[in-house]
């Protein structure tokens, strides 16, 4: 007869792997990824550094997990703006890259760790991925921008992967530490550098 996990074991188990990866995302806060360790990880989640690998079976498969939680997070914050049906297509969009780069300040380390920090192919994988996410999501944007006469005629698969481009350069890395000493006129330096990009008119 198999063996068969009860309904409490798996609560367990999965809040255990919580706990990991929310004492995880912490630690991407701080450090980046490159800062993640597997001994101070258990230490934190009060672990043994073993357990972990129960949960997942390297670094590389944590960090995966980690990228993909957290990107998932700011992906949800930008599409909400997209949404807005209270305004045309080219202010959702300036809603949107506001957004993006209002949370990427105000979290610089996990911003870079998310867009340049230098990781695994698997992370890697993953960023490509996501960075077509986010790239979608502006193309349809961009459409609507069209369609509603907001936005001139473009080629609006180019434009977002342009635009997605432009903000991530804007705000990550050494520019970030500068950006930080005067958050909002950065902010609106960046995004009205991308809606001029876009709409084809000084903003």
């Amino acid at each position: 007869m198999a063996y068969r996990e009860t309904a409490r074991m798996q609560q367990r188990k999965q809040a255990t792997r919580d706990t990991i990866v929310v004492q995880a995302l912490k630690l991407l806060d701080e450090r980046g990824f490159a800062g993640i360790q597997m001994v101070v990880l258990a230490q934190r989640a009060n672990l043994a550094t073993g357990t972990l690998y129960r949960y997942f079976g390297s670094k590389e498969q944590l960090c995966e997990t980690l990228f993909k939680q957290a990107t998932q997070i700011e992906i949800q914050q930008v599409q909400e703006q997209l949404q807005h049906e209270q305004a045309n297509a080219s202010e959702r969009i300036a809603a949107a890259l506001t957004t993006f780069a209002k949370r990427a300040l105000r979290a610089p380390t996990t911003a870079w760790a998310l867009i340049a920090e230098p990781v695994e192919p698997i992370v890697v994988a993953a960023r490509l991925k996501y960075r077509e996410r986010y790239a979608q999501l502006f193309e349809q944007a961009i459409e609507l921008g069209i369609a509603d006469g907001s936005l001139p005629q473009q080629n609006s698969a180019l434009a977002s992967r342009a635009l997605v481009g432009a903000i991530a350069e804007a705000l990550i890395g050494p520019l970030a530490q500068q950006a930080q000493q005067n958050e909002q006129q950065s902010i609106s330096d960046s995004v009205r550098f991308c809606l001029q990009a876009i709409t084809a008119r000084t903003w």
